[in-house]
């Protein structure tokens, strides 16, 4: 179907099969079987714009992406968000090595081979969570050039080594980076960023604490560095601590509420 005028993809569906149910356009976004532009479009008021092709598979999830490394949550033709597992870098400098980056550039080439896909956001290769990726230079420039005004919320739940003393609490340091990409955190300025990391305490118990974390955009290492300034290393945390009984690193990145760059919609 091509689209004539402007409006919401949901109500477009409804005219385009003849009137069907509210429900039963929602469910084909909900099974993927809507592509806009050849990209698999799940928001229900996703903004069409005349000369966008529209396509409705007969087959569900005839394209579901699908990876022992990644989930998508969200989809549209600018933006993917997705929920990383841990030991998954968010790119990689090596060509061999499997990121979140190649990953997906693999999925989106397969609906054309000049499709890329731009980082937003990273985590930690050793932290799990969400991620967003933009399709297209001019939002991926949007999100860099609107940082403060775009991202609302963004929360982590981490198991700290040690009974935290405080139910509330933020520290602040300022870091730098070296050559080598490793930051760095001191306490006073030294021609760096500051990094604020507020954090609350949810439950103590065994020996551990188990935190949320709420900062800005984030600094490489923030949470983790921080955490063991104040003698609470994150659990299983190799870098900080010897000691690994989850044989992973204990940190989740669980909430990322950001205003789209395109419709200004709150994505929560």
């Amino acid at each position: 179907y091509t689209v004539k005028e402007t409006g919401e993809l949901l109500d477009f569906l409804i005219k385009a099969k003849d009137g069907i149910s509210r429900n039963s356009a929602k469910s084909l976004l909900a099974h993927r079987q809507v592509l806009v532009d050849n990209v698999i479009t799940t928001q229900y008021n996703f903004a069409l714009k005349p000369g966008m092709k529209v396509q409705i598979s007969k087959e569900k999830g005839k394209k579901e992406f699908q990876s022992n490394y990644l989930k998508i949550l969200y989809e549209d033709a600018y933006l993917i968000v997705i929920d990383k597992k841990e030991g998954v870098p968010t790119v990689s400098t090596k060509p061999k090595d499997r990121s979140a980056l190649t990953i997906l550039s693999e999925y989106v080439t397969r609906s054309g081979k000049q499709n890329r896909i731009y980082t937003i956001n990273r985590l930690d290769k050793d932290t799990s969570g969400l991620l967003i990726f933009a399709k297209d230079e001019k939002t991926r420039n949007t999100f860099n050039d609107y940082r403060e005004e775009i991202f609302k919320t963004v929360k982590f739940v981490g198991i700290l080594s040690g009974g935290m003393e405080k139910d509330n609490g933020t520290v602040a340091s300022w870091f730098v980076e070296d050559k080598l990409y490793v930051t760095d955190s001191n306490v006073t300025k030294n021609n760096g960023e500051k990094a604020i990391t507020h954090y609350k305490t949810i439950k103590r118990a065994n020996g551990y604490s188990l935190v949320e974390f709420e900062l800005g955009i984030g600094k490489k290492n923030q949470i983790r560095i921080h955490m063991d300034y104040i003698k609470h290393p994150v659990l299983g945390d190799n870098k900080f601590d010897e000691t690994n009984p989850l044989k992973r690193l204990a940190l989740h990145a669980f909430k990322l509420d950001f205003y789209h760059p395109l419709t200004e919609d709150l994505m929560a």
